[in-house]
Formats: structure tokens, C-alpha cells, sequence
């Protein structure tokens, strides 16, 4: 099985092209489902496919291709030729022949009257020319007002004479498992098209940070990027952006991106034709019942900071080793949700954000920055300190400080802050738990750790107060993740 994005269907030669939305009938077999709440089983889709059809478009992209990027003939400096074949390479390229132009298909659909358009990213990425055609059969073309790779959405916006059908966005908060959905586009290049479906999961994740998507069985294939989800009341709860399928085709497995996350990202794109995200400045890991339990944390919840480079964060006083339990109010689960909720935050508003420490809870006040321009930046180098040399052998690693030979050997930087694990036992829990050869250790304990006799006494401290387990915060290749390691 491989995960693949539907993306748009090269054109064929003689693509058909279609005005009547090809329907999906349905019959009845169940009886209708009981209890008040229980959506109905529909008889057609034809009355809510010929409501929406006019707001969905077909997206037909132009983009000139080089043929050949070889080298050209040679020709003898001051040959009679010369004249000739620089004309002619000038004209055709290197190869002889002249680039050439690619056609290619996706979906979309209208949200507003004066012609904003939303599709995927990957439909319109490096195109020249955009033609949409509407389902009445009209072409105009469109200019791209901005694009979210992180998300794979794209804002594009026609001129009409007059205003537009458009569909308007729906609450996929709502939608539960088993909910029919409505699918429209442009699959295969066969021209407008309508599928049915069920929500089959919620919540996924495929590759993103900022995803959030809704798993469907209604049938998505390449051409359909870009089109809209629909519930039953005609409204947008998604954007048809990638399958799972073995061959290219559709097998019942179909993802697009929650309106939640797209109307959010299309709004930003609408009002800066860019995305302005909110940047805590951590960097960040989940907690695991074993991380639990070395922190002292009654359950495994949260988003454990594992480091805090200059930024909003570390002005507000949060630092390495504290969980996040709660920011701006809402719980937080675990990283994902974190990064989701920070990214939806306006840039420059405060927050409150609850911190554990050291067995009990802070508030602080932190006032976002924006990840756009922190991304831009280039990353600043950890703050490093000599050690003085040592090694021994504890919880299945030989530990060692680091010594010019053994930075040589391994690979680790001379002036490195902590301790280089120099071996680890393949059978020993360190090893399972991912530690290697190289990694160094800066904290033991959620203490700094100089030297080995120091980490050898964060050991005897957590034996003392009765902890099982010991937190270690390991960096390999500047990336800093905390590990906890049984004392027993």
C-alpha cells in the first residue's frame, strides 16, 4: 500500500468532458436507523448534487517543460556554422528541440461571489497558465492569491462579469464516524463527477504538522485534488487531497483536509495572500508512561519541552523539562495538539500557558511570535562547556566525557556540554529505548550533568526519593528528546 496524493491527471489527448454530474444512486436496504439523533439514509444525492454543482470547478493547469537538459552540439570556434546553430539553440534549446508545453487536471470550488477559489497546492505548483471551467461550461482564467504547502491548500481568484454560485464552509467538528459525505470534482479527467460515502475515520495524520483529516470511503481518484467534501447540508467539511491506494486507483480509502484547518489557513491566505502562524519557540516531545513517571506526572498528557532556544518561550520563563498541560485555555493532549492549537493562534496575542515543574504547576504569560519568519532564521548553535575527563560504566552504556580523541572518534564536538555515551550493551534497555554511540547527555534528572561522577549522583537522588526511573535529556546531532531509563 502506498500513500499518494490523487493530484491532478494529465490531460489526455481528447479528454471528455462532460456538463451532467454523474450520480451515485443508492438503494435502500436497512430500514432507517432509530433515535433522534441518527442521520437518515438518503433515497438520491441528485437534489444536493444539482444544489452545489455550479460553485465546483474543474482546474486545467499549463506549465512550459524543458525536454532535455544534456549538453549541446559542439561546434568549432569561428566555424561558418557557428552563426546557425546559436540562432537555432536560442530558439529550441540545448537538444534541438523546442520546451515543451504540459497540460495537466485538478478540482475546486467557489467560496465566495466575487471568485475566490479554493484547491490544492500541488494542483496549481509551478503552473504558467490556470483556466477554471465551470459546470455551465464557461472559462476564465485565475490568478494564484497564495499557497500553504504545509497544508497542501491554495487560494486562487477568477474576474466575472457577474457574482458566482459559491458554497459555503461547514463545522467538520461535527461530523461524526458513519455521517454520509458527498464528494465532487474531476476524476480521471472525465470531467464533473459526484461520489458518495460515509466518514470512515477522523482526526488523521498523514505527514503534516497541522494535519487534521477526515478518512472517506466515497470515491476519490487522481483529478478529484482539490475538490470539496460535502455534508448533507451542502456544506464544505473538506478538502479532497490525498489516497492510500496500491495501483493509483481508489480502494475506499480517501483523505481531506478538515474545513477546520482549511477555512483557517484559506482566511489567512485571503486577507495577506500568505499564512502568519503562531510560534511558541520550543521544541517539543510526547510523554510516554515511562517520561511519566520520571517527571513525577500522574498520567502520560502533555507536551514535554525538550529544548528553548531564544524565542517567545524563553522570554516568558518556560525551560527545558517542562510538560505544557494547557495553553490558552485548552488541555493539551500531546505534541500534535500543541503545534496545531499554536499555529491557529494569532501572531502577537498572549496566552496563558500551565507548565509542570518540578512536581507542581506554573502559569506563565506568553505572547506569540510568527513561525514564518522564525523558520527564516537560521537556527542558533547550543551553548556548549568543557568537561573534565571521566568514564564508567551505568544502566547499560559506557559513559565517558569528551575527550579530543573520542569527539574525533565519534564525531561529537570537543567543547560538547555533558556526557558521550562511548558504548551501549544491544541488549540493555538504553539500546531498545534508542540511545547510541555518540549521543550525548546533558541532563540527568532534569539537572544538568558535567561530568560522570555528576550523573552517577543524579542516579543516587532518584533512588533516594523513591523514583523508579531515571529522565535523562539526550542530544544527537544538536536534536535534543528526553529518555527515562529504569533504576531497578
Amino acid at each position: 500500500m502506498t500513500l499518494q496524493a490523487p493530484r491532478f491527471f494529465p490531460q489526455p489527448g481528447a479528454a471528455v468532458r462532460t456538463a451532467a454530474a454523474a450520480l451515485v444512486g443508492l438503494s435502500l436496504v436497512l430500514g432507517a436507523p432509530q433515535g433522534a439523533e441518527a442521520q437518515s439514509r438518503p433515497d438520491s444525492f441528485a437534489s444536493l448534487a444539482e444544489q452545489v454543482s455550479p460553485s465546483v470547478v474543474n482546474i486545467t493547469t499549463a506549465t512550459m517543460v524543458e525536454t532535455s537538459t544534456g549538453p549541446g552540439p559542439m561546434v568549432p570556434e569561428g566555424s561558418p556554422f557557428e552563426d546557425f546553430f546559436r540562432d537555432f539553440l536560442d530558439r529550441n534549446g540545448p537538444d534541438g528541440r523546442p520546451p515543451r508545453r504540459s497540460s495537466a487536471l485538478g478540482s475546486g470550488f467557489v467560496i465566495s461571489e466575487d471568485g475566490f477559489i479554493v484547491t490544492n497546492n500541488h494542483v496549481i505548483e509551478q503552473a504558467d497558465e490556470i483556466t477554471i471551467e465551470f459546470f455551465s461550461g464557461e472559462e476564465l482564467e485565475a490568478e494564484v492569491i497564495g499557497t500553504d504547502p504545509n497544508t497542501d491548500l491554495a487560494l486562487l481568484k477568477v474576474e466575472a462579469d457577474e457574482p458566482l454560485p459559491f458554497v459555503p464552509w461547514g463545522d467538520s467538528d461535527a461530523a461524526r464516524v458513519g455521517d454520509w459525505v458527498m464528494a465532487m470534482g474531476n476524476p480521471l479527467g472525465q470531467g464533473f463527477s459526484v461520489s458518495a460515502g460515509i466518514v470512515s475515520a477522523r482526526g488523521r495524520a498523514l505527514s503534516g504538522s497541522y494535519d487534521d483529516y477526515i478518512q472517506t470511503d466515497a470515491a476519490i481518484n487522481r483529478g478529484n485534488s482539490g475538490g470539496p467534501l460535502f455534508n448533507m447540508d451542502g456544506e464544505v467539511i473538506g478538502v479532497n487531497t490525498a489516497i492510500l491506494s496500491p495501483n493509483g486507483g481508489s480502494i475506499g480509502i480517501g483523505f481531506a483536509m478538515s474545513s477546520r484547518v482549511a477555512q483557517n489557513v484559506i482566511d489567512q491566505l485571503q486577507r495577506y495572500g500568505e499564512t502568519r502562524r503562531g510560534w511558541l519557540g520550543v521544541r517539543i516531545q510526547d510523554v510516554t508512561d515511562d517520561l511519566a513517571e520520571g517527571l513525577g506526572l500522574e498520567e502520560a498528557r502533555g507536551a514535554l519541552v525538550t529544548d528553548v532556544p531564544e524565542g517567545p518561550a524563553m522570554e516568558a520563563g518556560i525551560e527545558s523539562g517542562d510538560v505544557i498541560l494547557n495553553f490558552d485555555g485548552r488541555d493539551v493532549e500531546d505534541t500534535r495538539s500543541l503545534v496545531r492549537q499554536v499555529g491557529n493562534t494569532d501572531v502577537g496575542k498572549t496566552v496563558r500557558v500551565i507548565v509542570f515543574r518540578n512536581g507542581e504547576t506554573e502559569t506563565l504569560r506568553v505572547t506569540l511570535g510568527r513561525r514564518e519568519e522564525a523558520e527564516a532564521m537560521p537556527a542558533a548553535a547550543p551553548a556548549t562547556e568543557p568537561e573534565a575527563p571521566a568514564q564508567s560504566e551505568v544502566l547499560g552504556m559506557t559513559l565517558s566525557a569528551v575527550t579530543p580523541d573520542l569527539a574525533e572518534d565519534l564525531g561529537v564536538p570537543e567543547d560538547a556540554a555533558g556526557i558521550v555515551v562511548a558504548e551501549v550493551d544491544p541488549a540493555s534497555e538504553a539500546y531498545e529505548k534508542g540511545l547510541r554511540v555518540g549521543d550525548l547527555i546533558t541532563e540527568a534528572g532534569q539537572q544538568t550533568v558535567a561530568t560522570v561522577a555528576e550523573f552517577e549522583d543524579r542516579m543516587e537522588e532518584a533512588r533516594e526519593a523513591g523514583r523508579k526511573s531515571l529522565l535523562l535529556l539526550v542530544r544527537r546531532n544538536g536534536e535534543p528528546r528526553f529518555v527515562a531509563l529504569s533504576l531497578e
